[in-house]
């Protein structure tokens, strides 16, 4: 009965072959949403070892964070985006599991890191949230609670109101375009803990500010930031 089973599992493959979600190849056996090639050889970032790394550096001066991590360096029509795209738009929820417990892993030798509490994905507005069905920062924050020993507190920071697109907006414009946007639930439980704010990319960095400025109003809240990608 099992060797039929093979049989069956290898001919579905065959028809409908499971492809990795960086290069878009076919996985072979024993490899699952990602190739061999890819998990070893994407554009890693290795901020969890640079305390001044670019992340940490966006928010100087603006909100005082503990420390700051994107696991990968995104480029435009690679394999990131790739993978984004099928996180985001695809329903491939698994990816964001997998990637937060790939950053988990680096993040876990950090000493920093190993000190979160709470682990709080970037809200969708509800609207958003209907569309898709998911929030893909969440997949993300559940990967990384596996390997931090952390929670994730998903209903505690709230979008209060939908947003521009932010893609075609100067850094100025997209910090004024989320003012206000976001509010704390629960202040209470998040005194004195140590929060990791995860988001799935970062640019100018805007949207975790806003984030982390109402975070930062709780008491003896202390704020790190982690996010997927970081684009330039």
């Amino acid at each position: 009965m099992n060797l039929q089973r093979s049989y069956l599992a290898d001919f579905v493959s065959l028809l409908f072959p499971e492809l990795c979600a960086a290069c878009r190849e076919s996985l072979v056996a024993n490899e699952h949403l990602l190739c061999t090639d890819c998990r070893f050889n994407l554009p890693y970032t290795n901020f969890h070892l640079q305390a001044d790394n670019i992340v940490a550096r966006q928010f100087w001066g603006k909100i005082n964070i503990e420390a700051a991590f994107a696991l990968f360096y995104f480029n435009k029509g690679g394999k990131i985006q790739n993978m984004l795209h099928q996180l985001k738009y695809n329903g491939q929820q698994q990816i964001g599991n997998l990637l937060g417990n790939i950053a988990g892993g680096q993040l876990a030798k950090n000493e920093i890191f190993n000190t979160v509490d709470y682990i709080i994905p970037v809200p969708l507005h509800k609207k958003r949230f209907r569309e898709r069905g998911y929030n893909q920062s969440t997949r993300f924050a559940e990967g990384l609670a596996d390997k931090l020993n952390a929670a994730v507190e998903e209903d505690n920071l709230v979008r209060v109101k939908s947003t521009e697109t932010q893609t075609h907006k100067s850094r100025f414009a997209r910090f004024e375009n989320m003012q206000e946007v976001f509010v704390i639930i629960n202040p209470e439980k998040l005194k004195g803990k140590h929060v990791l704010l995860v988001d799935d990319v970062i640019t100018t960095g805007s949207t975790l500010e806003a984030c982390g400025e109402q975070l930062l109003k709780v008491e003896g809240l202390k704020l790190s930031i982690a996010t997927i990608a970081y684009a330039e």
